[in-house]
């Protein structure tokens, strides 16, 4: 297992963030991202809660933010190195940007994800 303190994880997840392209940081609407320090559910690096893009209609206004929230000791506990971490924090981040905009897991597993 890595060791990653929260503050050196807070900046990793603000790290990929920062690297989305531009035009789809633009795009991102009504979502927080959150760190969860626990390990969170069983199996879950990462995990989105909203309503994706692809499905907001003209009917969409008035609701609570989508969330994505990434989970530490999980990703953590994948990782012997904290530069693996970093990767893994990447990746899972860019993966629930990905739900965000309506791309589901077999679209994923396709592209490499």
């Amino acid at each position: 297992m890595a060791e990653v303190g929260p503050e050196q994880f807070d900046e990793m997840v603000g790290m990929a963030l920062d690297g989305l392209p531009d035009e789809l940081g633009r795009l991102m609407r009504n979502v927080a991202v959150t760190v969860e320090h626990g390990a969170g559910p069983p199996g879950l690096l990462g995990l989105y809660e909203g309503v994706p893009l692809t499905s907001r209609s003209s009917y969409y206004a008035g609701v609570l933010p989508d969330r994505i929230t990434i989970y530490r000791l999980a990703i953590c506990a994948l990782c012997r190195t904290p530069e693996q971490v970093a990767v893994q924090v990447r990746r899972t981040v860019i993966h629930e940007v990905a739900h965000h905009f309506g791309i589901d897991d077999d679209r994923l597993r396709e592209l490499g994800w």
